[in-house]
C-alpha cells in the first residue's frame, strides 16, 4: 500500500520500499527517540560516514543529537526535526500555527513581506511593507543587533507588537497565535509587456494542495494564449519533489515530455533507491521558449530543482536575487511525535548538474520592493521580469551604478523555518 512513510524530499511522497522504510521506534521516551534518530542517520544520511562518533545515550533530545552529528559545514541546517503535527499540517493542508506573517530585515528594519488571509496577523491589521519596531516591548533594533530577531516570534502563545504601517501610522497589537492557511498559489494574471502577453503565477510552496492549484492556474493561462511565463518563487522554500515535477512538466510541455527531470543519488547503503524521474505529459498551455523566474535568498530546494531541471531544455532567466543554494534532498521519517528529515540524496538534472550550493545567480538583479504589493507591475522584481519578457534584456542602469539586488539580509533562514517561511 502506498503511504507517505519515508518521504523523499524536497519531500516526495512515495511508496516505501523495504530498503527505504525505516523500522518504527517502539520506545517513545527520550532515549528511544534519540536512538531511533541515530539509526535513521546511520542508514540514510547522505554523509553518514562523515558523522562524528558520539554516545547517543548522553543526549537529552533527538534535536540535540542531530546538531552534534550533522556534517558541517555543508549541512549546517539542511537536516531538521520538527513536530509530526507541524510537518503533516504543512504538507497535507498547507497550514501552520503562529502569527501568519513572513518578515525580512532590510536596511536595519524588520519589514513585513507577507500576511496570510485569516491569520492572527491579518486580524491585527498587518500588511506587506509595514515596519515592526517592537516585539514584546523589546526594540527590534536591539533584537537585530543581539542576533535574537529570528527567535523573537517563537516564544509563547501571544505576542505584543508595535509597528508602523506603510502609510506611516504608528499602531500596536496584542496577537494570540493561531492556525492559518498559507495559500499555495495566488495572483494568476496576464500582463501585456511590449506587445507580448505575459502570464504570471505567484507560487508559495510545493505541498499536496498545490496540484489542484497548479492545474487551475495553467488551465486559466492556457485559455489566455500567453507568450511568456513569469513564475514568482521569491518566498518559496521548497516542498515535495513530485509537485516540482508536476510544475516543471507544465512549463516544459511537449519539448520535455518523457525527458529526464532528475536522477537520484543516495549513499552507498541505499543505492537501490537511485532512480530517474521523467517529465510528465500535461495539457498544452503554450510553447514557451524560455522561463522567467523571480527569486530571493528565500527561494530554495524544490524551487531551485525546477530551475535546474528545466535548464537543459530551455533558457531559464532568473530575476531578483541569488537563490538559497540547496541542491540536496531529504527523506522524512515520522516516529512518535517527531518528523526527522535528514539529507538523503542529491538530485541531478539531465546534464548531470546539481551542485548549486551557492544558489543560482540572477540574470537581472532586482529588489524585492516592499513598497508595492505582490503582483503590482510597478514592484521592482516583477517590473524587471516584464521588461525582460518584452525586450529580452536587463534594464540598463545609469552609468557608474551597479546592477545589484537589494541586499535585504544575506544570512539564510534555516532548518524547518526555511520550508515554512512564516511565523
Amino acid at each position: 500500500m502506498c503511504r507517505p512513510a519515508a518521504v523523499i524530499i524536497f519531500l516526495v511522497v512515495t511508496c516505501a520500499t523495504p530498503q527505504f522504510a525505516a523500522a518504527q521506534s517502539t520506545n517513545c521516551d527520550t532515549t528511544g527517540k534519540v536512538l531511533h534518530t541515530r539509526d535513521v542517520m546511520d542508514r540514510f544520511y547522505l554523509w553518514y560516514d562523515r558523522m562524528p562518533a558520539v554516545d547517543a545515550a548522553r543526549f537529552d533530545s533527538p534535536e540535540a543529537y542531530l546538531e552534534a552529528v550533522r556534517y558541517r559545514p555543508i549541512d549546517n541546517s539542511f537536516s531538521w526535526i520538527t513536530s509530526r503535527e507541524s510537518y503533516e499540517a504543512l504538507f497535507r493542508s498547507s497550514q501552520s500555527v503562529g502569527i501568519g506573517i513572513s518578515t525580512v530585515v532590510q536596511g536595519g528594519e524588520l519589514r513585513v513581506r507577507q500576511v496570510f488571509p485569516g491569520s492572527a496577523g491579518a486580524d491585527a491589521g498587518l500588511s506587506r511593507g509595514d515596519r515592526i519596531v517592537e516585539i514584546n516591548r523589546h526594540a527590534v533594533a536591539t533584537l537585530i543587533a543581539s542576533g535574537q530577531i529570528d527567535s523573537a516570534f517563537s516564544e509563547g502563545a501571544e505576542v505584543d507588537l508595535a509597528f508602523i504601517t506603510i502609510a506611516g501610522t504608528s499602531r500596536t497589537a496584542h496577537i494570540v497565535k493561531g492556525p492559518y492557511t498559507i495559500p499555495t498559489l495566488s495572483h494568476t494574471r496576464v500582463y501585456t509587456a511590449f506587445g507580448r502577453r505575459v502570464g504570471y503565477i505567484f507560487f508559495r510552496n510545493f505541498v499536496e494542495p498545490s496540484v489542484e492549484a497548479l492545474d487551475a492556474a495553467f488551465a486559466t493561462l492556457g485559455a489566455e494564449r500567453i507568450d511568456d511565463l513569469v513564475l514568482d518563487l521569491r518566498y518559496n522554500g521548497g516542498g515535495l519533489v513530485n509537485i516540482a515535477q508536476h510544475l516543471a512538466s507544465y512549463i516544459g510541455g511537449v519539448r520535455t515530455e518523457g525527458q529526464i527531470f532528475g536522477e537520484y543519488f543516495h549513499n552507498d547503503k541505499q543505492v537501490a533507491l537511485n532512480r530517474i524521474l521523467r517529465f510528465e505529459r500535461k495539457p498544452a498551455v503554450a510553447p514557451f521558449d524560455r522561463l522567467i523566474v523571480i527569486t530571493t535568498r528565500a527561494s530554495a530546494s524544490a524551487s531551485e530543482l525546477v530551475i535546474n531541471a528545466l535548464r537543459p531544455f530551455m533558457p531559464v532567466i532568473v530575476i531578483g536575487d541569488r537563490t538559497y543554494g540547496k541542491p540536496v534532498g531529504q527523506g522524512v521519517f515520522t516516529f512518535c511525535d517527531k518528523a526527522l528529515a535528514p539529507v538523503a540524496f542529491v538530485l541531478r538534472n539531465a546534464n548531470g548538474e546539481g551542485d548549486f550550493f551557492e544558489g543560482f545567480a540572477p540574470t537581472c538583479a532586482a529588489a524585492d520592493d516592499l513598497n508595492f504589493q505582490i503582483g503590482d507591475p510597478n514592484e521592482a522584481s516583477l517590473k524587471e521580469a516584464l521588461a525582460f519578457a518584452g525586450t529580452g534584456a536587463c534594464t540598463p542602469r545609469p552609468a557608474g551604478t551597479q546592477q545589484t539586488a537589494d541586499r535585504a539580509r544575506t544570512e539564510r533562514v534555516e532548518g524547518w523555518q526555511s520550508v515554512v517561511n512564516a511565523y
